[in-house]
């Protein structure tokens, strides 16, 4: 165990090792959270001008998580922390946070950018460690860009389907599981925007023909069906634009986007791409056709078990 400022880190389940890691802007990332202030961070993104910065410590992060259902009455397990892009946001929005992370590094980098906050504890380790000695239930837990990744990290057959069954056991019955994660079959990957994992053109939407798994996205079918086969009755789908990264808006069934409104499709600040035609365009006629939902470039999905109300 160690304390910086007001957080928690529990260390007993850390393997001793980072298993993975961004590299040497780690460290470069840790200095921000010790030197700089919240405020500051936006300075720091414009001056340092680097990718990993931006998606670690843009506050645009924190949009994919303020509108949830989520209150001062909810404990929070939040899986897959990383550098705490959303830590922060959970804290002030719920009870507690338990937040699990693999890596040291970023679990120093998310204790010292959120020092402040007296309802987080962060949990060091492998999830498949942790998660068994966790105490009690929780009314929220969150998989931020994180399920795409189970195949990397739990063991079995059938890792994704795997994972839901663990998380559900940790859920109270009135619990929500909240998942963002890439659509495969999103627009920018048609019109040339490389798989956002592997950084390979159409790997996603030509069904990932490499069967050693690291990493998979799914089609909102797959997802739903894999939800509800899990026990997850009710699922809604929500539709962060122009993705869960860094989302300007977030659109649901009940308020779809309207013709013209899709306008800002041409960021790809991490990797090259191509422009095999404009997605304004195609995004409008997906509109008229009802078909939105389906070519979505990521997904915001608020699941809850048949015990639910």
């Amino acid at each position: 165990m160690q304390t910086i400022g007001a957080i928690t880190i529990d260390d007993t389940y850390y393997p001793g090792e980072d298993l993975y890691s961004d590299g040497e802007i780690e460290n470069e990332m840790l200095e921000i959270a010790k030197s700089f202030k919240p405020s500051e961070y936006n300075r720091v993104i414009t001056e340092r001008k680097s990718w990993t910065i931006l998606y670690h410590f843009s506050n645009v992060r924190e949009n994919i998580i303020t509108a949830m259902p989520i209150t001062k009455e909810d404990r929070v397990l939040e899986i897959g922390a990383g550098c705490g892009a959303i830590t922060g946001a959970l804290a002030k929005m719920a009870k507690s946070v338990d937040a699990v992370e693999l890596s040291m590094k970023r679990s120093l980098i998310n204790a010292y950018r959120h020092r402040d906050c007296d309802n987080v504890t962060i949990k060091v380790g492998n999830f498949q460690m942790v998660e068994k000695h966790l105490e009690g239930q929780y009314d929220v837990i969150t998989l931020i860009g994180v399920f795409e990744y189970a195949c990397s990290y739990i063991n079995g057959e059938h890792p994704y389907e795997e994972f839901l069954r663990i998380i559900k056991k940790h859920l109270t019955p009135s619990g929500r599981l909240i998942i963002a994660i890439e659509n495969k079959l999103g627009l920018k990957y048609w019109a040339g925007c490389r798989e956002d994992h592997t950084g390979n053109f159409f790997e996603g939407i030509e069904g990932y023909e490499d069967k050693n798994c690291r990493v998979r996205t799914f089609s909102k079918k797959e997802l739903d069906d894999m939800l509800k086969s899990e026990g997850f009755e009710l699922v809604d789908f929500y539709y962060p634009y122009p993705d869960y990264k860094l989302p300007e808006k977030i659109f649901s069934d009940e308020y779809l986007p309207k013709i013209d409104e899709l306008s800002t499709n041409y960021r790809n600040f991490d990797w090259n791409r191509m422009e095999l035609f404009d997605e304004k365009k195609v995004f409008n006629s997906l509109i008229t056709a009802g078909l939105f939902p389906e070519f979505s470039n990521s997904f915001l999905i608020v699941a809850k078990g048949e015990e639910n109300d």
